[in-house]
């Protein structure tokens, strides 16, 4: 059963997926939104559970990659919940997200 994380290793572990960026939209995940919870699993790894813009997006395994290359040195080891409801949504974006994506010359 997940544990919550102490406050200081919950910062750790979000300011390092802050690293990984989705290709497609060029904005991390964190501030995307697709992470929907941090927490520590049964093996004393970090469990994030999240999800992605779409379940059929085609660059799961380099989101996956990415990860595990943030995490390294942060944590011992990690594993991904995939959360497909609710579904991700434009409104989890977060401001900075928002403000990413406006730079890029998305209009959200």
């Amino acid at each position: 059963m997940p544990t919550q994380l102490a406050p200081e290793r919950f910062d750790e572990a979000e300011e390092a997926l802050k690293e990984v960026v989705d290709p497609e939209l060029g904005v991390n995940i964190v501030d995307l939104g697709l992470i929907y919870d941090l927490s520590l699993g049964d093996q004393d790894e970090l469990l994030v559970s999240m999800t992605l813009t779409s379940a059929g997006c085609p660059l799961q395994d380099v989101i996956e990659e990415d990860m595990a290359n943030a995490l390294d040195g942060v944590f011992d080891a990690f594993r991904i919940n995939w959360v497909w409801m609710p579904p991700w949504g434009p409104e989890r974006i977060t401001e900075d997200g928002r403000d990413m994506m406006r730079a890029l010359g998305f209009s959200i």
